[in-house]
């Protein structure tokens, strides 16, 4: 099992913001093989959702209030270490993203910028296409928002 937490910016450990940016690098620069620039200066106006598996951060998310990314409340550079991705913690990683904007923003009505090959498990997840492709960084991403969701 997971052990979650959500801090602000101004609450990660030094240690836990390099474990995260870390993984983050791991996944969209290295593994997705994309030269891009991570810090995009919104890690300071997110909650960092991190996931902990025997004291390693292996699972991440940003949640933002309404504003910040979108006109909706969002989730963002969400990863889970590939070295785990076997056990679906994905899944669970998306739920408490989710649970995690109801709980600290009141906002059940969230946007996300999601990678294309990723349609299906967002989907799963109550979000539907709202967008066109759009490339983003040379990878074809596709605007998907949820609906009313109950909490």
């Amino acid at each position: 099992m997971l052990k979650w937490s959500i801090k602000s910016f101004k609450e990660l450990s030094v240690d836990e913001l390099y474990d995260l940016l870390r993984l983050r690098s791991e996944i969209f620069v290295v593994e997705q093989n994309c030269v891009y620039l991570d810090l995009d200066g919104k890690d300071k106006l997110a909650l960092h959702l991190i996931g902990e598996f025997e004291g390693k951060i292996v699972a991440h998310s940003r949640l933002f209030k309404p504003g910040i990314s979108f006109d909706n409340a969002s989730i963002g550079r969400v990863t889970v270490d590939s070295n785990y991705r076997d056990r679906k913690w994905g899944h669970d990683l998306m739920r408490e993203s989710i649970a995690g904007i109801a709980h600290h923003f009141g906002e059940s009505h969230i946007t996300i910028g999601a990678q294309l090959y990723l349609k299906k498990f967002y989907e799963s997840h109550g979000f539907v296409q709202t967008s066109e492709m759009y490339l983003e960084d040379d990878i074809p991403h596709i605007e998907m928002k949820s609906g009313e969701l109950n909490f």
